[in-house]
Parts: C-alpha cells; structure tokens; sequence
C-alpha cells in the first residue's frame, strides 16, 4: 500500500465541505457557517419549561424590584448619612473585615486539611461545615450563646481566666459572623484545591520545600481565584448576617448594632429609611457578585498550559552544544533501593550510572519513581544514597528531584523563577539563586525565555526548563519521566546531547523512564525492564539489544516476539501459536521468548518451497514506511500477528495491498530464543 498524498480538492469538493473564499482571488479559504447551526440558534425552549423558568425569574426580580420602587431617592442620601446608619456601617465593616480575616486564619488550613488529606471521620467534618449554612440564623445564635455565654460551656472559662465575655460585644458580633460566613471560604478554597493537580506540590517537595512552603508558594498562589472569591462571598456574608448577631450578641447601638440590625429597627420606625440602607447593602452584594462573574468555586482552569509552538519555533533556540561544561559534583552517591508493594525491587547502582526504566504502560515504572521520592502508598522503598539512609526522610529532605511526564511547571512563576524556586528552597540567597537558574537555562537552550511563564512557551521548551529545574538543586538521585517526550526530533536530538554530557560529570544515580529505545541506549549504562511491577531485565543496552527477555522490549526494538513454551522442535505459542521450529532449541519445558528481526521474515503470494520451516498463510492489514523500507503488518488465524520488513519494489512486485492474502516464511536460523 503506498502512502497517498491528499490531493487539492476541487470546486465540487470545496464547495461541499463547505469553504469560501474571502478578499479576491489571493484570499484565505475559511470555512463557511453550517445551517444546522443557524437551525439550532432558532431552536425553542418548549412553552411546558420556558413558562415555570420565566416565574422563576420574576420571582427573584420582584423583590428587588419593590425596593427599588419603593426607595425614595429624594432622600436617599440623608437616610445614608444618618448618625445611626453611619454609626451601623462603621461597625458593620469593622465586624465584616474581622469576620473575613478569622475565617482566613482558621478556614484556609481547615479547606486544605479536606480536600488534602484522608483522615477518619472526613464526612463528618465536611457536615459540619457544612452546617450553618443550612441551619436557621437564629437556631445558630443559641447555639453559640450556649457555648460561649457566660452559662455555656466555655463562657465561664473565658470569663474566669482571659475576662472575655463574648456577648453583647463587638467580639460577640464578629463570633456569630464568622459561624456564619465561614463556610463559604471553606467550600470555595476546597474545591479549588481538590481541583489542582498534587504533582504541582509533589514536584516542588521534590525540589528541597518544606510542607509549608509549598503551601504559601506554590498552592496558594495557584487557587488564587478560588481563594479570593470564597474571601469576597465570605465578607459579604458577613456584612449581613442579622439571625446569630442579634441572638448572641444582642443589638446594642454603637457595640452590636449592624446594618441589617439598623434596618430591623428603621422598619418599625422610619420604613423609607429601612428601604434605604436595605438599597445599599443590596447594592453591594450585587456588586461582589457581579465582580466575581459566577467563579464561586475557583477551580484551577482547564486552560493550555504551553503555547502552541511549531517545531521551527522550537528549533530557534541556541545550540545547546555551545554550553560551558559541566563540571563534576565532589560529592559521589552510591544507591541502594529495596521496593516493595506493587513494585518489588532491589535496585544498585554505583555513583554516576544512568539506570534507563522501560516496560508497558501499567508495568510500574513511575510507581518506582515515586516510591523512591516517598509519594506513594503503592510500594514503599527502602533507600540508601551514598552513606545516607533517608528512608524515614520526608521527601523535601531527601535530595531526590524528579521531572515529571509534563514537567509540571509552575504557572504562576516565570521559567527563571521556576528554575530558582529549588535552590531557594535549600536556603541559597536570591541573587545567587537567580544566576544558578540562568546558567542551567542557558545550558539547555532556553536562556532567552527566562522571564517568560509556561503559558508563554511551548510544550518543548517548557520540558527543557522543567529539566534544568531540576538539575539546579544538584540532587543525589534524579528521576526523570519521560523528560525528552515533548520535544521534536532535532531538539530532542540536542536536549540528550546537553543531558549526557551533565550525566558524565553527575556524582549521583540517574533513572530515566523512557519508551524511546534510542534514549535508552544512548543515555543508560544499564536498562531495567519492569513488567507488572517486576524486573524482568537488568543489563546494558547491548546485552537488552541482543536478548531483549520482554516481547514489549523487543517490539521497542521493532522486533517480532512471541512468548511460548520450548519443546523437543521448537517452541510452542502461546494462545494457541502452534509450534514454531528453531534451530537451536531450549530444554523441554522453558519459558521462553522467540525475536525474529522484520527483515528476516518473507513474504511470498504463494506458498513457498524449499527450506523454510515455518510457512503460515495470512492477510496484509497495515503498511507504514519505515525510512527506505516498508513494515508490513500480517495476520493470521494459525500464528500471532507478524511484522514484515520489505523494499517498496518488493510490494510493488507482489501487488501488496491491505486485504491482500499472503504467505509468510521463516527460517529456522533466523530465530533467536530467549529464556524467561
């Protein structure tokens, strides 16, 4: 089958696929709009839903109308500047402001302590937050009465040993709107949080912060929205909390006495009043939010985190062959690593080896990255670096940095603040900081982005400040998932170059989980191939090149492999196979793997004669080119799936095509048999 390439429509065509022209005849073909979507933008909302949907409507605007209708502008600002509403405003935002800022110190750690960390009786809590929210204003004011008055049950302590007395003070007030007004800060930042990806504060443990600095710098910055819109729902709350305030705190002028409080009592005395204070705190809840858009829970955004950048985009950055040399680290860190749990290991390494990871997905490859980064409950590691057991150690102290499959950069940091964010985090002043991370920006091609954010750079380019991000903290053990994967085949080509020669001089261990078996071999003194959490090989590349021991592995190569079961002939397939013969066969009863290269495999229109041992009829269902050659991909009923490697004169010859029956053959000696 030969590759076709899609040929200019023509007018017909074009015309049904719906493109014009724009701008003459040198204009830009844009597509035209379908009818449907003009038919849908007529569509009807069905009288039976649009009639319930319109009262409701009316219902919430008909109230808010009345106090509009009833206001009476003419004297609006007198009631506003009044001694007893100016006197209530005052105290309102006092008590508001004090709400918002106790519901910060205590709400922030409690939505982090929910949406964060797995602990017994979770629900519960959840519930309990959950319940002033839906409990009757008032109900809540004899509640904190009861627990804080001086007949509750912390009121005499409070009174006995501080002097405190909560009720019928502007203390009391700011209690009853904080029991109020907190949940909403609670729920807000909890589903921001939740929202955000773990990755962010695991790559940053990774590189050298504490718990809590990774806290301050990299989660709070990066829930911002769902923060300060929890905080503005918070105040707002706050400000017009009427039920707890007034049961608890009682309504005393200049002391307790809020604006809803003051309407409470202009209503009985001066309506025109009430309905003018009532107009301004209307006015400012409509105006939280109207800023805040309807973003109530601030969820991180689904927006792209690259820029989308052409590979010539990629391609202008400086030649990273021009870099300084690295220099070698003094210290030297042996490894040693017992893993258990899903992945079950042992694992050593001398200082300086480059240890490549592959397998199939699910094979539990980055389950033992982070079971050496302390991250996950699926294994555990017993680890030693050097002379330094950090088993017990939290992964900030460790010194083990990692680059995960995205890099996960920060977001909110450009590529030169994100490169110094781990040596900071070790304590190293600004400055100094600031010029390590450009000497590692500069060494990978990507100095000229240093003041750049993520969203501002490809996906490329941002692995490769992912990268030196991770070399700037000079670990002792690196972990890198799939760190080249994002990159186009000359950067990648430059990137493995720049990362070698780092590896040379790199006084620690090294494990790179790759699917790219050129990464593998060009990169790694040794691969090590998992599969369901095991290691099925452990050798250099060479001897994994020669005698892969995993039929993935040897379809990475671009080999055939089928497992089976050695007999007296050959060996005998698995899933039903039959036997494929071999010259040098293994002990009866032995595990083993069959490689066959692509090009040792014949494929024939007929059945062939003559010495091949292993002819099988089958069907062509794929040809990929495979740079001057073809790989043809057959099937058949009597053996598993085989890959073909041929010249295209060859399939020309034989009238290849997909659907077209063939005879395949190999030869006995053209086999190599693997042990498992």
């Amino acid at each position: 089958m030969k590759a076709v390439r899609p040929s200019e429509p023509d007018h017909e065509t074009r015309r049904s696929r719906g493109f014009r022209r724009s701008g003459g005849s040198g204009g830009v073909r844009t597509p035209q709009t379908p009818r449907t979507s003009r038919a849908s933008r007529a569509f009807r909302t069905p009288l039976p839903l649009a009639l319930p949907a319109l009262l409701a409507i009316a219902f919430l605007v008909l109230p808010l109308a009345g106090i509009l209708a009833r206001t009476d502008w003419g004297d609006l600002g007198g009631h506003l500047t009044s001694p007893g509403t100016s006197q209530a405003l005052k105290l309102s935002l006092v008590v508001s402001f004090w709400s918002l800022g106790l519901s910060l110190v205590l709400g922030v750690p409690l939505a982090w302590l929910l949406a964060r960390v797995p602990f017994p009786g979770k629900s519960l809590v959840r519930s309990l937050v959950l319940l002033p929210m839906v409990l009757p204003p008032t109900v809540g004011g004899v509640a904190l009465l009861l627990a804080f008055g001086r007949r509750g049950l912390l009121g005499p302590w409070l009174e006995d040993t501080f002097g405190i007395t909560l009720p019928f003070h502007t203390s009391g007030a700011v209690l009853a709107a904080t029991f109020v007004a907190m949940p909403f800060l609670i729920i807000s930042l909890e589903g921001a949080i939740a929202g955000l990806r773990p990755l962010y504060e695991e790559t940053a443990a990774s590189l050298g912060a504490s718990p809590l600095r990774v806290f301050a710098t990299v989660t709070l910055p990066m829930v911002a929205p769902g923060l300060i819109a929890g905080a503005a729902l918070t105040w707002a709350r706050a400000l017009g909390e009427f039920g707890a305030t007034i049961t608890f705190a009682g309504n005393l002028p200049g002391t307790t006495q809020t604006l809803p409080l003051q309407v409470y009592l202009l209503l009985q005395e001066n309506p025109a009043a009430a309905t003018s204070v009532s107009l301004l705190l209307l006015a400012i809840a409509m105006a939280v939010l109207i800023a805040l858009r309807g973003r109530f829970t601030g969820t991180p955004g689904s927006t792209r985190p690259y820029a989308v950048k052409s590979p010539a985009d990629e391609d202008s950055s400086p030649a990273t062959g021009a870099a300084e040399p690295v220099a070698p680290d003094r210290e030297l860190w042996s490894l040693h690593a017992e893993v258990t749990g899903f992945t079950q290991l042992v694992l050593d390494a001398d200082p300086g080896t480059t240890i490549a990871v592959v397998g199939p997905n699910g094979a539990g490859k980055t389950t033992l990255l982070r079971a050496l980064l302390g991250l996950t409950p699926r294994a555990h590691a017993e680890l030693r670096l050097g002379n330094t057991d950090v088993t017990r150690l939290p992964p900030h102290r460790r010194g083990v940095a990692w680059v995960p499959q995205d890099g996960a950069l920060f977001p909110h940091l450009t590529a030169l603040a994100n490169t110094a964010y781990g040596p900071r985090a070790h304590g190293v002043p600004r400055a100094e900081a600031r010029r390590t991370a450009q000497v590692w920006l500069d060494r990978l091609g990507v100095g000229h982005l240093a003041h750049r954010k993520p969203s501002q750079i490809s996906g490329g380019q941002a692995g490769r400040v992912a990268l030196a991000r991770a070399l700037a903290v000079r670990p002792r053990l690196l972990l890198l998932d799939e760190p080249l994967a994002a990159l186009d085949q000359t950067t990648r080509a430059q990137v493995r170059h720049t990362l070698r020669r780092h590896l040379d001089g790199f006084g620690g261990v090294c494990l790179i989980v790759t699917h790219d078996p050129v990464e593998a071999v060009s990169l790694a003194d040794r691969v090590l191939v998992l599969d369901e959490g095991r290691a099925v090989q452990d050798a250099v590349p060479a001897e994994v090149t020669r005698h892969p021991r995993s039929p993935w592995v040897a379809r990475m190569l671009g080999r055939n492999a089928w497992p089976g079961t050695a007999t007296a002939d050959g060996l005998e397939l698995v899933d039903g196979g039959g036997l494929f013969v071999v010259a040098d066969p293994l002990p009866a009863g032995t595990e083993a793997l069959a490689v066959i290269a692509p090009e040792a495999v014949a494929v024939h229109r007929d059945r062939p004669s003559g010495s091949p041992r292993n002819v099988w009829p089958g069907t062509v269902r794929e040809i990929t080119a495979s740079g001057s050659r073809l790989r043809v991909l057959i099937t058949s009923e009597r053996a598993p799936d085989v890959v073909a490697e041929i010249t295209p004169q060859a399939a020309a010859e034989l009238g290849l095509a997909d659907g077209v029956s063939v005879w395949t053959s190999i030869k006995a000696t053209e086999t190599t048999v693997v042990p498992l």
